[in-house]
């Protein structure tokens, strides 16, 4: 299951992890909040979990991500 994540969701969770809030994610990416939220919603959904920190914990795990 691996490279499960598109470029900009998987450039969207390294700056979660990185402790950004969605507003600086979105400021960062030159994207809009609603656009950020859009990406966490689809992966959660790829991933099938309720949640920013379960994603995060399955991408870890699956090293999609990296701390």
């Amino acid at each position: 299951m691996r490279g499960i994540l598109t470029t900009r969701e998987k450039e969207v969770f390294e700056l979660l992890v990185g402790g950004l809030t969605t507003k600086e994610i979105a400021n960062n990416l030159k994207i809009s909040e609603k656009t950020v939220r859009n990406h966490i919603s689809n992966v959660m959904q790829k991933l099938g979990v309720k949640g920013r920190a379960n994603a995060v914990i399955e991408l870890l795990k699956l090293n999609e991500i990296e701390l």
